[in-house]
């Protein structure tokens, strides 16, 4: 009979009486510790299970405020018809202080949720899922509609996220098979460059279900250069407070301007010929 050795449940890994007096302080920090040899994902200061994935030791949060869905799995949540109608910051700040302190609570949990994680019941068993997984179960689309739960995807972000928490790595390497990473590859690059100079992304997350060019390094010049026959679809529908800061102006220039504009030598019809200085 088949036994996977993937992941391994590593039980007493960490002392009972530490784990007990470091979780009582929160004194776990989010990062690689050294003294205990693993990859703490936890950003509240408390740790639970750790699993041992591909070699690497990976402290999950404690658990705790699991939610139980009808059904005993996993279920995405409707959007509140009340905010649906909102679709920027600019309508936001439209409404009365009355219905923002209706919703308050409700936005501050999908934010905590998004940058601590979230635990749920599957099956009679309590399940952590990353808040980049979080974010998208419940509010990504990909091309088949409203993606499912998976715990190949579950594992895969568990350990994401800790090749972002340890300072040591450079990076993730992961081997794949044709289109099993497709659906959740475009939320992922959103978020892991949510912050970065990575303009893609970010405008990716301003417009919804846009197409963006991709620009790689090409294999004869080593220069970058535009895949003009492949495009990048963000297929997200993140609500209004998901969406990263911008001005009015910047939407506007968004919708009408592309991401990037390869050189043209030579003559296109109704231009004139354009010579290119190198």
């Amino acid at each position: 009979m088949y036994e996977q050795t993937l992941v391994t449940v590593l039980k007493d890994y960490i002392k009972p009486k530490v784990l007990k007096r470091l979780n009582r302080y929160k004194k776990w920090t989010y990062g690689y510790n050294e003294e205990h040899d693993v990859v703490v994902i936890s950003k509240t200061g408390q740790v639970g299970e750790v699993y041992e994935i591909q070699g690497l030791k990976i402290a999950l949060p404690k658990e705790e405020g699991v939610t139980e869905f009808e059904g005993n799995k996993w279920q995405y949540t409707q959007y509140p018809k009340e905010l649906s109608k909102i679709k920027s910051v600019f309508d936001w700040d439209e409404y009365p202080s009355d219905f923002k302190e209706k919703w308050y609570d409700y936005i501050d949990k999908e934010f905590k949720r998004r940058e601590e994680g979230f635990w749920f019941i599957n099956k009679d068993k309590s399940t952590y899922i990353t808040g980049t997984h979080y974010m998208y179960l419940q509010w990504s689309k990909i091309d088949v509609g409203q993606p499912d739960f998976r715990e190949s995807n579950r594992l895969f972000y568990i350990f994401w996220e800790a090749c972002k928490a340890d300072v040591r790595c450079y990076g993730m390497c992961y081997l794949k098979n044709r289109r099993s990473i497709r659906q959740q590859y475009p939320q992922i690059q959103d978020l892991a460059f949510y912050q970065s100079q990575d303009q893609t992304p970010k405008r990716c997350l301003l417009i919804r279900s846009s197409p963006f060019r991709l620009i790689t390094p090409s294999s004869s010049s080593q220069s970058k250069t535009v895949w003009t026959g492949r495009r990048r679809n963000s297929r997200t529908e993140y609500p209004h407070q998901s969406l990263p800061e911008k001005s009015l102006i910047q939407t506007r220039n968004y919708r009408r301007s592309p991401v990037s504009t390869p050189r043209s030598i030579g003559r296109t019809p109704g231009t004139t010929r354009t010579t290119v200085k190198n």
